[in-house]
């Protein structure tokens, strides 16, 4: 008997369209949108962009449709989609960054950043934001040292401790707590800073604590509810592995999750710092406003970046504004460098994964 060989089963080629095809697709969809548009009062870069964003989907959903087929279509159509909100969410990040640098640089420099506004009146084109920086930090300090604990702790016993039946009380009430407090008006955390502290001083009292503890009540339920998410998503895993060596519950959370989600704990952190920087409605009411430095964090009106903005604009003028769009651009600045020092924390600190 001889051997008999099956002949191979030919596989169906499937269809692509060459990789040149979508960009020109676009380059044809938005000519002819700037065509269409020229018809009536004339094109704009924002009709052109958004009538030529719908031409291109519908016109490379239809050719893939044609050429690849009815699946490949539709995973063209979600690529689409999903980029064209990628670059929507993208547009106003840019246009805002672009906005702050092209009129914050004028009246940005090294003296601006090293004096004060003692002396200066009116449209006279000196003047700095150091006071206003120093205050800032003031007041960003006692908001972390208030906030940061308070929050991380309270994941932590929403997380770890709070499974009981009396802890589970206490943890539905810590919830709805913090889900009220993450919809305050940032002007009602300042009216509760002042009226507390009203309590204890004088109606004149202002300082950068004050402060501090209105921005610590905006700040708190986001770290909550950050660290919160942070927590969850380390295994189960790695804490019954802990614990089957013997390692005590305090000694698992902070070695094994707070390390495991340490990145995570540490962005929203930051994000929580980003949230309150740049508030001004707090501020104005509980540490108001001066020209000179005020060193002193516990005691006197102390100047900050949000303020100064606020005022500088107010006052018009171009040498005011020229002062403001710079204040609001070093604010950002200091926001960059707070996120990159988080990052450095976060890859430094975060457990190494070896394979």
């Amino acid at each position: 008997m001889t051997a008999t060989t099956t002949p191979p089963v030919p596989t169906r080629q499937i269809r692509r369209l060459p990789r040149w095809v979508p960009w020109a697709t676009l380059a044809a969809s938005v000519a002819l949108a700037a065509g269409i548009l020229a018809l009536g009062d004339g094109p704009t870069p924002a009709g052109t962009a958004f009538l030529g964003g719908l031409i291109f989907v519908v016109a490379i959903s239809a050719a893939s449709w044609v050429v690849e087929g009815e699946r490949y279509a539709k995973d063209r159509l979600a690529t689409t989609l999903v980029g064209a909100a990628f670059l929507l969410a993208l547009l106003p990040l840019l246009s805002l960054v672009w906005t702050v640098l092209r009129n914050g640089l004028q009246a940005f420099s090294w003296s601006f950043l090293t004096t004060d506004m003692v002396g200066i009146f009116g449209q006279m084109t000196e003047g700095g934001i150091y006071h206003a920086i120093i205050g800032t930090l003031y007041v960003t300090g006692f908001a972390c040292l208030i906030s940061i604990p308070l929050g991380i702790f309270t994941a932590i016993y929403l997380v770890e401790y709070g499974q009981g039946r009396i802890s589970g009380r206490i943890k539905r009430g810590i919830t709805v707590l913090v889900d009220v407090m993450t919809g305050i008006p940032s002007i009602v955390a300042g009216l509760f800073a002042y009226s507390m502290f009203l309590l204890i001083f004088d109606e004149a009292y202002r300082s950068a604590l004050v402060g501090g503890v209105a921005l610590a009540v905006l700040m708190t339920p986001v770290v909550v509810r950050s660290c919160e998410e942070m927590l969850r998503l380390v295994p189960n895993e790695l804490r019954e592995a802990s614990y089957a060596l013997g390692v005590p519950k305090w000694l698992t959370i902070v070695k094994v999750v707070l390390r495991t989600s340490v990145a995570g704990i540490t962005t929203g952190v930051m994000i929580a710092i980003a949230r309150v920087t740049g508030e001004t409605a707090p501020l104005l009411i509980t540490i108001g406003f001066v020209n000179n430095v005020n060193y002193d964090a516990f005691d006197g009106r102390i100047a900050s970046l949000p303020v100064y903005v606020f005022r500088e604009y107010a006052q018009g003028g171009q040498a005011s504004h020229e002062r403001a769009w710079a204040a609001a651009l070093t604010l950002i600045a200091i926001v960059m460098l707070l996120f990159l020092m988080a990052r450095l924390v976060s890859k430094f600190f975060s457990p190494k994964l070896t394979r």
